[in-house]
């Protein structure tokens, strides 16, 4: 028998390790570009959705995702990564994705460059699934929007059999 089927064939007949679980994804790619940050210009003076803005909050400007959208920003180059929450508009003739709070900026290094390239995530297959609903299924701009399906979840094989695999 061929030895690289062999680990395949005993995962089969004895079932898989017991930690071993089907997980959801932890963050799902909608976006990448460029990204600026704004700061003392905009502090405390309104944002679009009526907010006051603070340059040390964690929160970004973008042209089109919903007020309240929870984003993972990634810097390409570094994969230094911040979590921000969506609470201004930027200009739809805009060149950048997106414009953080100078804070957000810090943690992602980027006070000195002032814009580098990014990548966007929202934190969910949920959260993805509601931005398809929102947009209708038609993404503005540059964003990739789809709609998942439930992913699979595998029963756990009773384990009284089973010799444990480690």
């Amino acid at each position: 028998m061929n030895k690289s089927i062999f680990p395949l064939l005993l995962l089969l007949i004895f079932g898989f390790p017991r930690d071993s679980r089907a997980q959801g994804a932890d963050s799902v790619q909608i976006q990448t570009g460029w990204a600026s940050f704004y700061g003392k210009r905009f502090h405390l003076r309104k944002t679009a959705n009526g907010e006051i803005f603070h340059m040390d909050s964690l929160t970004a400007a973008h042209k089109y995702l919903p007020f309240g959208t929870r984003v993972k920003v990634t810097r390409l180059d570094t994969g230094d990564t911040v979590w921000v929450r969506i609470n201004d508009r930027l200009p739809k003739t805009s060149r950048r994705i997106i414009d953080l709070s100078r804070h957000a900026a810090s943690l992602l290094h980027m006070l000195d460059d002032g814009i580098t390239q990014v990548k966007l995530e929202v934190p969910s297959i949920d959260a993805m699934n509601e931005l398809y609903d929102q947009f209708e299924g038609e993404a503005p701009g540059t964003l990739r929007i789809r709609y998942f399906e439930e992913a699979i979840v595998f029963r756990k094989r009773p384990t009284s059999w089973a010799w444990p695999i480690w």
